[in-house]
């Protein structure tokens, strides 16, 4: 089956819908591999600028973001997904989180809903605070597109890295659709497996606020997984999403395809509502036991979870880039001070991103890097 037939009988066959999906069925259609290089490859062979490295220190991560080509058409990614998605309400929604990442969860009792999560066992009993600090009230703490993928020793650890990580993932989440139906002739709910997947770190922006230093904030846990993932199911819960997306957002980091599995994404469901000030079973994220997902369990959740496994090479990536990249950093650019090296790689990564610095490394050696470091940063 053609990629474009898939796409018709996923987003339906009317103009109205295949208009809709336009602009991402643009990028993604055949051959996928010349459209998708075609949009983000450029980002990599032509910086938008060659800063000096006092004009490096001298940029906020936001700032490093904002620059960024790869950050910017990754960014682009995400955006013409949303508004690839076929309900008009779900897209909305989705687009206006993109665009203002607000945290209208942290409006609550922080209190009482501290309470309830100890008395269900789903913080530690140790902790005084469920939300991270906000600094405006009605405001998010930064732009979606500025925001780390991740901790800053994990994946994608750099301003825009949510972007990108989010961007590979979004395209993983179609492919996958495509592939269960041509395959499998699995006609698979498109907007639900792919606007979970655009939601699935809508709060990383928040957990994981840059600090002066230029590292990002530290996360805690939240019923046994990193809070950004609950604390992005309560917003999308607190928005009014469908339960379908709801559910398939909340399989990112676990799977019900076992008891083990499924008590876990159970877990951050109830602590995601319990913060949301919703009822699950009532709102259709929950069985009526609570004990699993609604029954029969659907497929789309699973296709969020497959596509989030970008991390299992990216985090490593990372992480064993910064050795040479501290090297470079002192011989090269004479910055040894931690905050300089935190701006150092932060800029690096964001223009280069951490699986080409790596890519580099491990296939060329460390002359390969500082050549292509040295096209975005004068000595």
């Amino acid at each position: 089956m053609s990629v474009s037939i898939s796409r018709r009988r996923l987003l339906g066959s009317s103009s109205a819908a295949l208009a809709a999906a336009a602009p991402f069925g643009a990028l993604l259609s055949s051959p996928a591999a010349a459209a998708v290089s075609e949009a983000l490859k450029p980002s990599f062979e032509h910086p938008l600028t060659q800063r000096t490295v006092a004009e490096m220190l001298a940029m906020s991560p936001v700032d490093t973001a904002r620059e960024s080509a790869l950050v910017s058409n990754a960014f682009r990614v995400l955006v013409d997904a949303a508004e690839a998605l076929r309900e008009p309400a779900l897209r909305n929604a989705v687009l206006a989180i993109l665009k203002d990442p607000v945290p209208t969860v942290a409006d609550t009792d922080e209190g009482k809903v501290l309470a309830a999560l100890k008395a269900e066992g789903l913080i530690d009993a140790k902790r005084n605070k469920v939300f991270p600090h906000v600094t405006q009230k009605g405001r998010p703490e930064q732009p979606f597109w500025s925001a780390p993928g991740s901790g800053y020793a994990s994946h994608h650890a750099y301003p825009g890295g949510l972007a990108t990580h989010c961007a590979l993932n979004v395209l993983s989440a179609v492919r996958l659709l495509e592939n269960y139906d041509s395959v499998f002739d699995c006609d698979l709910d498109y907007d639900a497996a792919v606007s979970g997947e655009l939601l699935h770190d809508l709060h990383k922006p928040w957990v994981f606020a840059w600090q002066p230093d230029g590292s990002s904030r530290v996360e805690k846990p939240l019923a046994k997984t990193g809070e950004h993932h609950v604390l992005s199911l309560a917003e999308s819960m607190k928005r009014g999403l469908p339960a379908r997306v709801v559910v398939a957002q909340a399989a990112a980091h676990d799977h019900p395809g076992t008891p083990a599995g499924e008590a876990l994404v159970v877990g951050w469901i109830r602590a995601a509502a319990i913060i949301a000030g919703v009822d699950p079973v009532e709102r259709g994220f929950l069985a009526a036991d609570k004990k699993t997902l609604p029954l029969p369990r659907r497929s789309e959740g699973f296709v969020v979870h497959l596509a989030d496994h970008d991390f299992v090479l990216s985090g490593p990536a990372c992480q064993w880039s910064l050795p040479a990249l501290k090297k470079l950093a002192a011989s090269t650019y004479g910055l040894t001070s931690e905050k300089d090296f935190n701006s150092f790689r932060n800029y690096v990564f964001a223009n280069l991103s951490a699986m080409r610095v790596w890519a580099l490394l491990s296939t060329e050696g460390e002359a390969a890097l500082a050549a292509d470091v040295a096209r975005i940063l004068k000595a």
